[in-house]
Parts: structure tokens; sequence; C-alpha cells
């Protein structure tokens, strides 16, 4: 709605998980480099946390993006799964094709299919995001995949993704062994006040901004970043809110009292 009025080409503040728009902070680059080596050096299993809204999903999207082609990948993003779903989800994702449905049966064919990959000399990545979610047992069937390795290799790399929460349910003691493989760990944190300007001038100018585009005056980031405390979500959905209320008021210039009135109503509020 609001796009033509700021000549912009597409919605800059939108919240799902676009890799083409990824921000990249100290942080982020840092989760990034993680990631990129711990699957690079075959370490096994590997744990990225964050706080909800931190752009952990993007940070996969945008590893994804960057895997060569001597990298297979499986993205599980429906952590509410049965063993049997998480295993036949992995198998679909590689690109398996098998007609046998039983779970002993799925395990054999996905060692199969690593077997073959290292003989190609490619490499293989399961990403689970979400997977603080994953119960106890499903967790445990995971750490019995990386047990499916050659003598001196991983022939799978295991990326766990998830809220803090999952951090806990790894401290648990029926989950040791899963969590003594863990070679590589990472928790992305919030965007710093510095940050929050150059986020969303960075979204801004990757959705088309140019002259006529809109403009957040100092005391309205820090407003965003008060309301946000730093969280990409956060500050995707009042900015979003807040442009479109620039619009109605044929406002370029967003300033505090835009902002302030746009968090009342996200809060559902009436301004």
């Amino acid at each position: 709605m609001y796009e033509s009025f700021f000549a912009l080409k597409q919605k800059p503040f939108t919240i799902t998980a676009n890799p083409s728009f990824l921000y990249l902070s100290q942080r982020h680059k840092e989760a990034l480099s993680y990631l990129s080596y711990g699957i690079k050096e075959r370490v096994g299993f590997i744990e990225i946390t964050g706080e909800v809204g931190t752009g952990k999903t993007t940070i996969c999207r945008a590893l994804l993006n960057q895997l060569d082609e001597k990298t297979k990948s499986a993205f599980i993003f429906n952590s509410n799964v049965s063993e049997s779903q998480l295993m036949q989800s992995i198998i679909e994702d590689l690109g398996i094709t098998t007609t046998r449905k039983g779970k002993g049966a799925l395990f054999a064919e996905l060692n199969r299919f690593l077997i073959e990959q290292l003989t190609l000399n490619n490499n293989v990545v399961l990403l689970i995001d979400e997977a603080q979610n994953l119960t106890s047992r499903l967790l445990e069937q995971v750490r019995m995949l990386s047990n499916l390795e050659a003598e001196n290799q991983k022939l799978i790399q295991i990326v766990l993704v998830g809220q803090p929460e999952l951090r806990e349910k790894l401290r648990s003691p029926e989950l040791r062994q899963l969590r003594q493989r863990i070679s590589v760990r990472y928790h992305i944190t919030a965007l710093t006040p510095t940050d929050v300007p150059l986020y969303i001038q960075h979204r801004l100018s990757m959705a088309g901004a140019n002259g006529a585009g809109p403009t957040f005056n100092t005391e309205a980031l820090e407003e965003i970043y008060k309301y946000s405390g730093g969280i990409p979500r956060l500050i995707n959905i009042v900015c979003d809110k807040a442009l479109l209320l620039a619009y109605v008021l044929e406002n370029r210039t967003i300033t505090p009292d835009i902002i302030k009135q746009s968090i009342i109503e996200i809060e559902g509020g009436i301004a």
C-alpha cells in the first residue's frame, strides 16, 4: 500500500525469513562463520541458539544459499513430528527415493545415501529449526544419526537451531551423550543501539529506497530500540506499522510520535 508513496520496490519490513534482506551484525557474521566452519570441518553437531525473533531462521536460509554443489542439505522447520515423520522428512528433503516406510528401513536408506555421498566426496548437512520443541526421545534419535560415520569423519553434519530453552533441554542428564557430541556452539543476541539504524537503512536499501524514501529521525530510532530491545522481528513489526501510518499522514519523515502511535496500535490500544 505504501510502497509507491515512498518509491519502494517492495515492503522492507516483512517478518518472513528472507535471506536477501539479512543484515549481518557482528553477532550474525560470527554465527554464520561458526556454521560454515562446523560444516566444512565435518564436526558432527552444531548448536545455534537465540531469543525469539533474532534471525536464526534467516541465518539458516542464508547458509543454505551459500552451500556449494558438493554439499547436500535437508532443512527441517517443523519440529513437532513423530520419530517416523522426522526420518521421512529428512529422507524426502535430501531427495532420496524410497518405497519403504518403516523407521529402520528409512535409517538404512539414509546410511546408504550418506556412504554414497562420501564416495563422491560430498558433504551432507541436516538443519533442524525450532529444535527446542523436539522431545528428548526425538533428540536421542537425532543423536543416533551421528553414529553414521566413516573411519575418520562424520557422514552427516547436524545443526540444531533453537531458542534458549534448547540449551536448557540439552543439560538434562538423559541427553548428556548428545550434549557431549556438540563441537560448535553459538548464541545470537539482539542488535545493539548502534546496529538498529544500520539495520533499518539496510532493509530500506534492499527494498529500493532512494531520495524519495522514508527517513527515520534520531528520536524515532531511539523509540524503536526502546520498544524492540534490538530484536529484528520487533523492529520489522514497528517499522512496517510506522510506514503505513506515515503514508496515511502523507509524511515522509518518521517521527517519534509516529513510532509511539504505532506501538500503541501494535499492542492493541487505540491511538
